[in-house]
This record gives structure tokens, sequence and C-alpha cells, in this order.
């Protein structure tokens, strides 16, 4: 979907799908940072950062419009590559060892529901409503993911936080 939401939000065909093309990238370069600038902080810096990418760019390209894809596309793809990383490293930081395939296990579960049925959903929402809807209902959720991950606190040294599983 995303060319075609940069283009409701005002980009020319041409410049949605350039902009749509620095996900990739944008995804890489959040990598290489979090290895190298973030490495020294917790998971949990990165995770909530990382949730702040694609709200900051939602914002740009809804009070921009269509010249803001760009900012919106590096922003959303640099959470998006920090988030990946963040999938395997915070269950680890939080809960401890105790349990950690298992862990991941449960939480995937859910989040592989909603991967699959959000394309669909999301095209819905951006038909039916339109982009700044669409952007902002996004944009609420991944907020909403930070302000979880700021109620989370690391695993005391050698305790998961909800014990063995």
């Amino acid at each position: 979907h995303l060319p075609a939401l940069l283009q409701a939000a005002g980009a020319a065909p041409a410049a949605a799908v350039a902009a749509a093309a620095l996900v990739g990238p944008a995804q890489v370069a959040a990598r290489v940072a979090e290895f190298g600038l973030l490495r020294r902080f917790h998971p949990l810096v990165s995770a909530r950062l990382a949730t702040l990418g694609h709200p900051l760019g939602a914002v740009a390209l809804v009070a921009a419009g269509g010249p803001a894809a760009a900012v919106f596309t590096l922003l959303h793809g640099m959470g998006n590559g920090v988030l990946t990383i963040a999938k395997g490293t915070l269950p680890l930081a939080v809960f401890g060892p105790a349990g950690y395939g298992a862990r991941q296990g449960l939480l995937a579960a859910p989040a592989r529901l909603l991967q699959a049925t959000a394309p669909f959903l999301f095209g819905l929402l951006l038909e039916g409503a339109g982009v700044g809807v669409a952007l902002m209902l996004t944009a609420g959720l991944s907020l909403s993911a930070c302000i979880a991950l700021l109620l989370l606190r690391p695993a005391k040294a050698g305790a998961g936080a909800f014990g063995a599983m």
C-alpha cells in the first residue's frame, strides 16, 4: 500500500515509487545505527525509539503532504528496521532467559495473525476513511506500543519478569 498511500497524500506517482524504495535502505541504516550507537543502551531504549518512527513520519506526511513522502518513508522504515531486532532482543532483556523460546512463540502468534490481516484492513481503511485517518490510526497504534514499552522494566539478574515459563 505504500506507493498508493504516498500518492493519496499528494505525492506524484514517480515520487511515491522513489520514496517507497527508501524503506529498505532506511531499515538497514537503522539496524547499523542500532548496532553501533544504541548497543550501549538497554534494548527497551531502541524499541521505544523505534515505535516513534512511524508516528513522526505520519505527522510529517499529514502536515506537509506529498513533499514529505521521503521523510515519512525514512522514519517508518527506520522504526520498522529496529523493531525487527527488538523482537528478538527485547523479550530476553525484559523477561530473562528462562522460557525464552516458549515466550517468543506466545508473543509471535498474535503478531503473525495481525500481520496476515493488516494489509487487507489497512487497504479498507485507506479507501474508506482516507489517508489522514489511516495514518493517525496507525500512528496511534505505534504510540500505544511506545506507552506499553515505557511501562516495561528489565528483568533482574537471574530472574524473568514473570518467573520461569
